[in-house]
């Protein structure tokens, strides 16, 4: 099996202890994080060659950034060292009706002033068979959008299969911004990512009878939207997550995965969660491991989700489970229970 290679921005992570509001209390937790990092070290912790490609100063904060990623083996090798400063983000927990707040202080970080000169992706793809972004990586400057596109371009010239989630994000740029530099980049995907928003605020794609601030989701309007979008790009497959947000404690969550043909729906788990952040990139992670290992349509979809209903357990952006531990869940067990 070959290198599975994701790009993108890892950043410093600075939250309250618990469910602290900023500055309540006078500590701050410190740990790192980012969409495809998180999806790199998931991808590790599965057992495969994860390779992570980045920008990363040379300074302590950017070993440390760099040192997170080696612990779970995560292969390294190919992040550029330059620049001043890593990316942060202040993350506030939500609870209950209080929403999670996400504050982030990354301009000038190493990332947003890389130059397509910085990353030999022909080196990169060499032996891999899976390249894996974000939406929100183009979102960082025009000069992202022209390295994702030429990654993607040297991607499909080795014949390494692309995956991407659209993960739009409004305080990085506008919804035209987004879309003129998407269609660019998703001409090249075979694997589209989404949820019940991104799909319409990149694409103007949105489901039926959904009401997502209101909790209702009408899980058949998402068929048209999985359809659209593969029609529109020529998607091998599309995977959509569908979440009822109850409160910011208590979720339903729930995927649909279409491969072209059929519309395979996972089952539904009620979620009380620990930690939101990065429950899409385990869904990513998951879906990604699953298809490289022939999965079918079903299977395939069942264990992204379940992936993504652990990580909502687990503090901090990274998913620390196994393959065990997801089979485990996707087969069924959900009690819970003490394991002896």
């Amino acid at each position: 099996m070959g290198k599975i290679v994701t790009f993108g921005e890892i950043m410093l992570r600075l939250a309250p202890n618990g469910y602290y509001r900023f500055f309540q209390d006078d500590q701050l937790q410190a740990t790192f994080g980012g969409g495809e990092a998180n999806v790199s070290v998931s991808l590790a912790n599965y057992g495969l060659d994860s390779v992570y490609v980045t920008k990363l100063p040379k300074h302590a904060i950017g070993q440390g950034a760099v040192n997170s990623l080696k612990y779970f083996g995560v292969d390294t090798s190919y992040i550029t060292r330059g620049g001043d400063r890593v990316g942060i983000y202040f993350l506030e927990k939500g609870a209950s009706q209080r929403g999670s707040v996400c504050i982030y202080d990354r301009a000038h970080s190493a990332i947003t002033e890389a130059d397509p000169a910085d990353f030999d992706w022909d080196a990169i793809f060499d032996g891999a068979e899976w390249f894996h972004f974000t939406g929100i990586t183009p979102a960082l400057g025009s000069n992202l959008v022209e390295i994702c596109l030429e990654a993607c371009k040297a991607a499909h010239r080795h014949g390494v299969k692309i995956s991407c989630d659209l993960n739009y994000r409004g305080k990085l740029w506008t919804r035209e911004q987004a879309r003129a530099a998407m269609t660019q980049l998703c001409e090249y995907v075979d694997v589209c990512i989404s949820n019940e928003e991104d799909a319409k605020d990149v694409f103007g794609i949105e489901a039926a009878d959904t009401d997502i601030t209101g909790g209702k989701l009408n899980a058949e309007g998402y068929k048209s939207v999985a359809k659209q979008l593969a029609e529109k790009f020529g998607f091998e497959k599309v995977a959509i997550t569908l979440r009822t947000s109850i409160s910011a404690n208590d979720n339903d969550w729930q995927g649909m995965l279409y491969d072209g043909t059929d519309y395979c729906f996972s089952k539904q788990y009620h979620l009380h969660i620990v930690d939101r952040v990065g429950g899409g990139d385990s869904f990513g992670a998951g879906l990604i491991y699953a298809l490289v290992n022939d999965y079918s349509t079903q299977d395939a979809i069942e264990f992204a989700v379940a992936a993504s209903a652990l990580k909502h357990s687990i503090e901090g952006d990274f998913n620390r489970v196994s393959v065990d531990e997801v089979k485990k869940l996707a087969g069924g067990d959900a009690s819970g229970r003490v394991q002896r």
